[in-house]
């Protein structure tokens, strides 16, 4: 393979800012995950890329006016910003565009590379006209019709691994049958009413590293044999680590590594380009959110020989 192919990262400052006080200590992961990716060597400063903000056409491929309208005028009501989780900014809004632009990105460029990676995004709890859980925007949900839409994929599968099932993302493929959904989480996690995803493998509280890499080994190479996708997007969400303080799981840093190694080495194998977002993460110690972060970028150099 040529070096010539980089391990292109989507990441702007914006991502990290401007939040509420009650949730900076989270997001601090967005400013880290970049530069200890720099200060190891992991990707050099030519693969980091800013997006610019997602244009209006393609926002709406997936979301209503209505909602888009109320995000960009700073209309949303009391109720719909408790739902999302923060209160509505300018700031946030255009944090949310630019998350969802990268996503897009992302995949140009794994059509090139072979996979791509944004250091936000997952944003897997937006609904059509509705935003909860943090997620005003859903970025793969946006990307994957903006995939369909430009002809450049035909089959997409969503591979979700968050803690938390991607209730958005279910709600908005469940009549597409070009999108494929599959969810691996928490059964008693948020959100506690749950949407149905194409595959639904819910988790008990406290699963370990061998029952969830079994049940993982066990649906996703049959689940790309069957639906033949020629495009995925992969949520590595670090929240099932033993350390989160909401995930319930209780997988070890080392598991959620074995994880990502098969999930990206099955879909090199398989040459099917990804685009992966981080999705969440709730240890108490930013370190460990960070190199659980960083464990995703270093396996994605190593088996895409990038």
């Amino acid at each position: 393979m040529s070096r010539s192919r980089k391990l292109m990262v989507a990441y702007d400052p914006v991502y990290a800012h401007p939040l509420p006080e009650g949730h900076r200590f989270p997001m601090l992961k967005y400013e880290l995950i970049p530069g200890q990716l720099l200060y190891e060597g992991t990707i050099t400063d030519d693969e980091l890329f800013s997006p610019r903000i997602c244009p209006d056409e393609t926002v709406l491929l997936t979301h209503t006016r209505g909602y888009l309208d109320s995000l960009k005028h700073q209309t949303l009501g009391v109720k719909e910003q408790r739902a999302i989780g923060f209160p509505q900014s300018p700031e946030l809004t255009t944090r949310e565009l630019i998350i969802t632009q990268g996503t897009i990105d992302c995949c140009l460029h794994a059509l090139q590379n072979g996979i791509s990676l944004n250091v936000a995004g997952g944003t897997h709890h937006a609904f059509a006209d509705r935003g909860e859980g943090f997620c005003l925007l859903n970025d793969f949900a946006t990307a994957a019709n903006f995939m369909l839409h430009e002809k450049r994929a035909d089959q997409i599968l969503i591979i979700d691994l968050d803690v938390h099932q991607g209730n958005g993302t279910a709600s908005l493929f469940e009549q597409e049958k070009r999108v494929f959904t599959f969810s691996m989480h928490g059964r008693h996690n948020y959100p506690f009413r749950k949407e149905r995803s194409d595959l639904d493998i819910p988790l008990e509280d406290g699963t370990e590293d061998a029952l969830y890499l079994d049940l993982l080994e066990a649906n996703l190479p049959s689940l790309i044999e069957r639906i033949k996708p020629d495009f995925a997007f992969y949520l590595s969400g670090v929240d099932i680590l033993d350390s989160d303080r909401f995930g319930k799981l209780k997988v070890t840093k080392e598991g959620c590594r074995k994880r990502d190694a098969f999930v990206l080495s099955l879909l090199w194998q398989n040459k099917i380009p990804c685009t992966v977002a981080m999705g969440g993460g709730y240890s108490p110690d930013i370190k460990t959110i960070v190199d659980a972060h960083c464990n995703t970028f270093r396996l994605a150099k190593e088996i895409y020989e990038l």
